[in-house]
Order: structure tokens, then C-alpha cells, then sequence
């Protein structure tokens, strides 16, 4: 916010791209860009967030009301200079144009998330992308997702979670390199599931040359019969007899069966198991672009033919088709303002040099009331980490801690052995840090590391409401207070 009264003209906002504060000081607009660097294409696209304080008590704290895409750019098939790196100056490129294009200087963009999936997300040079791009400008999330958190982004981005109050519904975002499910219901994610089948998988030029085979394409071609390599020309035929092993391995993962050896062998995490008779199937990513008629256009690989196959096929599931928000564009479309809460003054600090600690993913377990137990703590850690492939993509986290139970000294020293239990997940990270809604920082860092020696430093704060998809920088100490304030950048959905 600026202290000056800087208005333009035509939109009545700051330079900045905000409303300043003298004018409105309960709302904020902002432009944000959302970045996705996939398996075969990658996009992005510009929107106006309005953001409006979310409490009449002056907090600093914000949340998204009103979101509307200003620009989206062309799909840009992902180069690769190998089959192990992505060509980052070709990437690079491709966003200076879309940035010219929309019309948008750096410094309008304010926030953003920039995130690499699928078969992308698996090359060596994935990480350093994202960073590459987090630096063109404004500030950045900054994500590599494994199939898991795909699967979660991808129902949220599609608008399934928020279509699913009164209904299951499963979510299949069907990509290039990967299939990922999600099943939801009541506006929550109960399994997610991914396997190795996409259409991009094996890909042609104009001429019908083979290009690119992936090891889950070359394999498929083998279990159905089809001579593959590079160079060689693929008649029409061998493609169809292709997308028909895909879309049968596609077929049994909807329904959680793994019928066949190679289905088994491609899975990449369990199958999902949840029922879904009657459930409603909705389809994102790209392929889903074929299946509702929005892409005609062929690109070089098995996704039209795919898509005509198993949207053939979907009746025989006992599964009713639904529409997505988004397709091939359900991810995420930025990230919010980063907002400012405080910790109250009982925040625990196991040495006053810990802080300030910067971009943290904010991880949420799911604890259930009743009386709590270290198993069904560490049980309930365990999921949220698979839920955001942390086994696999390990980066520093928050945990944070939605506090159900009463505030006596046996249930807060269970949810310290809880979190002990499960140090194989978080102990490549020190110091330990922890969000807490309740005021009982101070207490819950003083069992952690005084009674029951907690080999890390601990970082607890408390009275902060942050969840999934946020991710959080906890400032020093504000003066003598002992509190301290932590920076809020929330994923946004269209």
C-alpha cells in the first residue's frame, strides 16, 4: 500500500495495481499470473484478483472474492532438449512473449505460482525452471508437483471440489505422460491415484515420424503389439490398436482394478478404491479438451483417438459424465495477495536465531475429535504428506495444526508424540516448524523440545489460520512482544 493517494484514472488503482489503502483500506486488486509447465503442453494466464479483508476487526488478513482471467496465452507444446532436460530458453522465450502479448509488464504482476507436473516434473532439470520463471517478475509460489498433488490441484483448478456439497464426484485429469484421479466428496479429497498413461506418451511430426517414446509408451507398444522407434513411421492402425491398450488401462484404474500385468506395472501410486457407483465423472487436462469438443486440432500424438475411446466407454463404468470449469487450463490461476497475520506473544523459539524463515509449505493434517492418540496423530501426518508427495519431493514445511481437542496437558502431549512418531518425514528439516489456530504455541514447543528432547530446533507459532495450498514466511520478533508475523501466499482457483 502506498502512503500517497495515486489513483489511475481509468481503474481507480495505485501504480501498483492496488486499491490504495486511504481510498478502501477492506479491499485489494491485484493482477496475478499462473504458470504450468506439464508433460506436453505448457500455458499461462493473467487474472485480476479481488481481495477484501475477511474480518471487521481491522486484521490484515485477506481472501479472494472475486477472480476474473484477463489474458490466456496460446498452449505451448513443452520442448525438450533431451529426453532428460527441458529447453528453458525455448520456455523462457514463450513467457516474454505472453507477458508482451497480454500487454503486462513485470512489475504490474504482483504475485503468481508458477508449477511443473507430470512427466515434466520428473526431468533434472525441473526445479530450477520454476525458479527460473519465479524471477521474471513479481513474487512467485514455486512448486514441482509429483502425481498426488497433481491429482489435488487438478479437482480443485476443474471446479470439482467446489461442485461436490451434495455428490461424489471423480475427477480424471488425463494429461501426456500420466492419468491422475481424485475422488471427492462434500469438498474433500478422499483418495487420489495416478498412473503412467498419457497421449503424449508417443509422439509423430507432420510426416507420421515417431519423435519422442517415453519407457511407459515403448512398453504399452509392446503389450499391444506395435513395432516402435524413433524414426520409424506409425501407420494409422498401429496407432488405433495404441490408444486401445490406453484406454483399457484407463478403463480399470477409473474403477480401481488392475486387471491386467502392465496396468499394475505402469501404476504409480495404489489404486483408488473408494466406490464410485453413480459418482459423476468429470475430465480435465488435456485431453479432456477432445472429449467435450473444445480441441479438434492434432498435435502429433494419441489424444484424439484416446479421448473418442474412452468417452465411448465411459457408460459401461455405471459413471455419469460430467463437465469441468476448466480442462486442459485446471490448475492453478495465480496466487493471493500475500496477506499478514500475527502470532500472538506464546510463541515458542528453541533459539532466538531461528528466525526469519522463508517459503514454507503449509501442510494440514486431518485430526479427528474424540480422544486423541500419538498413532492417530502421526497416522493423520503420514497422509497429509502423501497427499502432497513429500516422500518423493521433499522441501521445507510448515505443519499446520487445526487444534480439535481440549487444551489439558495429556492431549497436547499427545500430539507431541504424534508428531515424534513421524520425524522420518519431516527430519531432513531443522528447525521443525509448526502453524497452530489455537494459543498454546508456547506450551506445545516447550513438550516438544524440553520433555521430550526433540533432537531439532523447534519453531512454534500460534492463532494463525493457514491450510492447503498456502505457503507461509515467518518474520523476527516484532520488537519486545515476542509475537511475530507470518506471510501468507495462497494458491488461487479459477
Amino acid at each position: 500500500m502506498h502512503d500517497e493517494l495515486d489513483l489511475d484514472q481509468d481503474s481507480g488503482l495505485g501504480e501498483d495495481g492496488q486499491i490504495p489503502k486511504a481510498w478502501n483500506p477492506d479491499l485489494m486488486e491485484l493482477i496475478s499470473v499462473g504458470i504450468d509447465i506439464g508433460s506436453s503442453t505448457s500455458h499461462l494466464m493473467f487474472s485480476r484478483l479481488l481481495l477484501e479483508r475477511c474480518s471487521i476487526d481491522l486484521s490484515s488478513r485477506f481472501e479472494v472474492v472475486e477472480r476474473e482471467v484477463l489474458y490466456r496465452s496460446p498452449v505451448l507444446l513443452t520442448p525438450y532438449r533431451d529426453r532428460d532436460t527441458i529447453d528453458t530458453d525455448t520456455l523462457a522465450k514463450f513467457i516474454a512473449s505472453s507477458y508482451a502479448e497480454a500487454g503486462m509488464e513485470s512489475s504490474q504482476v504482483k504475485t503468481g505460482a508458477v508449477i511443473c507436473t507430470g512427466e515434466a516434473a520428473k526431468k533434472k532439470n525441473a526445479e530450477a525452471i520454476t525458479r527460473l520463471f519465479a524471477n521474471q517478475g513479481g513474487k512467485f509460489v514455486c512448486a514441482t508437483a509429483g502425481p498426488n498433488l497433481e491429482a489435488v490441484l487438478a479437482a480443485h483448478g476443474s471446479g470439482a471440489v467446489a461442485r461436490s456439497r451434495d455428490r461424489v464426484i471423480v475427477n480424471a485429469d488425463m494429461g501426456g505422460g500420466t492419468c491422475k484421479l481424485a475422488v471427492v466428496k462434500n469438498g474433500n479429497i478422499l483418495e487420489t491415484a495416478a498412473i503412467n498413461v498419457g497421449s503424449r506418451l508417443i509422439a509423430w511430426d507432420t510426416h507420421g515420424r515417431v519423435t519422442r517414446v517415453e519407457e511407459a509408451g515403448a512398453r504399452i507398444a509392446r503389450w499391444a503389439g506395435v513395432p516402435l522407434g524413433l524414426g520409424m513411421v506409425l501407420s494409422q492402425e498401429s496407432k488405433a490398436a495404441l490408444a486401445e491398450v490406453m484406454a483399457q488401462l484407463l478403463l480399470e484404474f477409473f474403477e480401481g482394478k488392475a486387471s491386467s500385468p502392465l496396468a499394475e506395472d505402469l501404476l504409480i501410486t495404489p489404486l483408488s478404491r473408494y466406490p464410485k457407483d453413480g459418482a459423476q465423472l468429470v475430465f480435465s487436462g488435456g485431453i479432456s479438451e477432445y472429449i467435450y469438443g473444445r480441441e479438434v486440432q492434432d498435435y502429433g500424438d494419441l489424444g484424439p483417438l484416446l479421448a473418442e475411446i474412452v468417452q465411448r466407454r465411459v457408460p459401461a463404468l455405471g459413471l455419469t459424465l460430467g463437465e469441468p470449469t476448466e480442462g486442459l487450463r485446471a490448475t492453478v490461476i495465480g496466487a493471493s495477495q500475500y496477506t499478514v497475520q500475527v502470532s500472538s506473544s506464546t510463541i515458542f523459539l528453541s533459539r532466538k536465531d531461528l528466525l526469519p524463515i522463508h517459503d514454507l509449505l503449509v501442510v494440514t493434517p486431518l485430526l479427528e475429535k474424540g480422544k486423541p492418540t500419538a498413532d492417530g496423530v502421526a497416522m493423520a501426518i503420514e497422509k497429509a504428506f502423501l497427499r502432497f508427495d513429500l516422500l518423493e519431493h521433499k522441501r521445507p514445511v510448515a505443519l499446520s495444526i487445526r487444534y480439535p481437542w481440549e487444551q489439558s496437558y495429556n492431549a497436547l502431549k499427545t500430539l507431541g508424540l504424534g508428531v515424534l512418531q513421524t520425524r522420518a518425514l519431516w527430519g531432513h528439516q531443522n528447525p521443525l516448524v509448526m502453524v497452530l489456530d489455537a494459543d498454546i504455541g508456547g506450551v506445545v514447543g516447550a513438550i516438544l523440545k524440553e520433555e521430550l528432547g526433540m533432537e531439532q530446533e523447534v519453531v512454534v507459532v500460534d492463532e494463525i489460520t493457514v491450510g492447503d495450498f498456502d505457503f507461509i514466511d515467518i518474520g523476527e520478533e516484532l520488537g519486545h512482544s515476542q509475537a511475530v508475523p507470518v506471510v501468507v501466499k495462497s494458491l488461487a482457483f479459477t
